[in-house]
């Protein structure tokens, strides 16, 4: 069933949204994991939407943060370094073009050069604007990076919609107050309120009042 949903500005995920990277964050994840025994489906529950930190501080909560902070920088550079594997999802070069005339940002967990190198190799031209984790003082499932990007696209949070993947990112973006377009299977546990396979489903048209809709098939 069509559904039409009208908005102001998109903010989009990249990991699990824009970018298929599954293989690689999985493959470094779970080798971090291995020397502290963690069981490798809790470590691959964990992992996918929040900051490194974040995730390394749920899995081993009485270790020092500093250390976490530490780890997660040197799993940034191997990550930024490691992008074997890492692809567009269906439609997502399309969408980022239709989106070109109007208000839209990526809001992600990956700094910079990560979020560089795997947009470059999935062949993605990233936005104009962009909320990274050096953006933040904290990561999702915290709104702060959301609101930020509605801050800086000056767009009231209720009037964006939200393309995101993870359980975190869902549960940002609802107590950011905004709507939420899932990607993919797993998304749908989270209860967006609409729900696609890919990005191939999604297009964007002219709408009322200066804004704009997306057509979601």
């Amino acid at each position: 069933m069509t559904e039409i949903v009208p908005a102001r500005a998109v903010l989009l995920d990249m990991d699990g949204t824009l970018v298929d990277s599954t293989a690689v964050v999985e493959r470094l994840w779970l080798a971090w994991a291995e020397p502290h025994g963690l069981d490798p489906a809790t470590v691959l529950s964990v992992v996918h939407g929040r900051q490194g930190h974040q995730s390394m501080a749920i899995m081993l909560p009485e270790r020092d943060h500093a250390v976490n902070l530490l780890e997660n920088e040197r799993m940034l550079a191997t990550e930024a370094s490691d992008v074997d594997g890492v692809v567009e999802i269906r439609g997502a070069g399309d969408l980022l073009r239709a989106l070109a005339e109007v208000p839209h940002a990526i809001v992600t967990s990956a700094n910079v050069p990560l979020m560089n190198a795997r947009m470059g190799e999935a062949g993605l031209t990233v936005p104009q604007l962009v909320v990274t984790a050096e953006s933040v003082s904290a990561s999702k499932p915290d709104p702060e990076g959301f609101l930020l990007g509605a801050k800086l696209l000056g767009v009231d949070p209720a009037d964006c919609v939200v393309f995101e993947d993870s359980g975190a990112g869902i549960q940002a973006a609802h107590a950011a107050g905004m709507r939420v377009i899932g990607i993919g299977a797993h998304a749908a546990a989270h209860a967006p309120e609409y729900q696609v396979a890919d990005l191939t489903q999604v297009s964007v048209r002219a709408g009322a009042d200066g804004g704009f809709e997306l057509v979601v098939e």
